[in-house]
């Protein structure tokens, strides 16, 4: 390891240990998936939690909580007895920026049938992938099954397009590491194949580590900061996510902070 990555794997460890944890989750759609020990139910919540993970991060808890709470404590159950008609009526009046009932009702049916065909979301995430090393595939073939029964609108992002599909990996972080704050679930897949969720703040900081030259966030922005994590963190190059992205998040933790923290022009990542 060159002399620069570990001056900057030492600064990002530091801040893993200081702030990856559960203290700071709150304001973030990831302390949903808490409330669901069991990944089935988990995984659910998860999908919902990040479909609607865009925008005001105070406004996107006030969605998912709304929806959550419809639901019930159970969602497996739900969502396996979820009848069309009477789905449709109790998020008719559902509305988050251009999400509307119509595509929420229309996820939740389309996650019956991926149940209903794979048992459930994370066999069909993996099924013919060995250690579900294509993500891509996996969430396409969720997507595609999804939308058979219904257009779920922006919901779900399509990972075959260019775009950074930031609620995509933002799911597959949640429910494939485990650690302080990512709960886990699904063991079979290993951490090193995952992809960094893009956002404004991880955009910012691709550029301030020298990451990426990207003038947009788009896919290749995404593999470029992935990329160079994996550098630093080969087996786990989406740990400091969490911990980076409290930064302009979380009160009292500004992007002004951390690039004073992070500055150093030897790193030569």
């Amino acid at each position: 390891m060159k002399l620069g990555i570990q001056k900057l794997k030492s600064k990002l460890d530091q801040l893993y240990l200081a702030y990856n944890r559960k203290q700071y989750v709150d304001p973030d759609p990831l302390l949903f998936l808490y409330n669901y020990p069991d990944v089935r139910d988990r995984e659910i919540a998860g999908i919902i939690a990040s479909g609607l993970a865009y925008g005001r991060v105070a406004m996107i808890m006030q969605a998912v909580s709304t929806v959550l709470e419809k639901m019930g404590p159970d969602l497996r159950g739900f969502v396996m007895n979820a009848d069309p008609k009477n789905v449709s009526c109790m998020f008719q009046n559902f509305k988050y920026r251009f999400a509307t009932g119509d595509h929420l009702s229309a996820l939740i049916m389309g996650l019956r049938a991926v149940i209903d065909d794979y048992g459930s979301l994370g066999a069909c995430f993996t099924e013919d992938q060995a250690g579900g090393a294509d993500l891509s595939e996996g969430l396409a073939r969720i997507r595609t099954r999804v939308l058979r029964a219904g257009d779920a609108g922006h919901l779900l992002a399509d990972p075959l397009k260019a775009s950074a599909c930031k609620r995509s990996h933002l799911f597959l972080r949640w429910m494939v590491r485990k650690d302080q704050v990512d709960p886990g679930g699904w063991s079979n897949i290993p951490a090193e194949v995952l992809t960094c969720p893009v956002d404004a703040h991880m955009f910012k900081i691709g550029h301030l580590l020298g990451f990426t030259k990207r003038r947009s966030a788009d896919g290749v922005c995404a593999a470029q900061i992935t990329e160079g994590f994996r550098r630093i963190s080969p087996d786990d190059p989406v740990k400091y996510d969490f911990c980076l992205t409290r930064f302009g998040i979380r009160d009292g933790l500004d992007m002004a902070e951390l690039k004073r923290f992070l500055k150093d022009d030897t790193y030569h990542v």
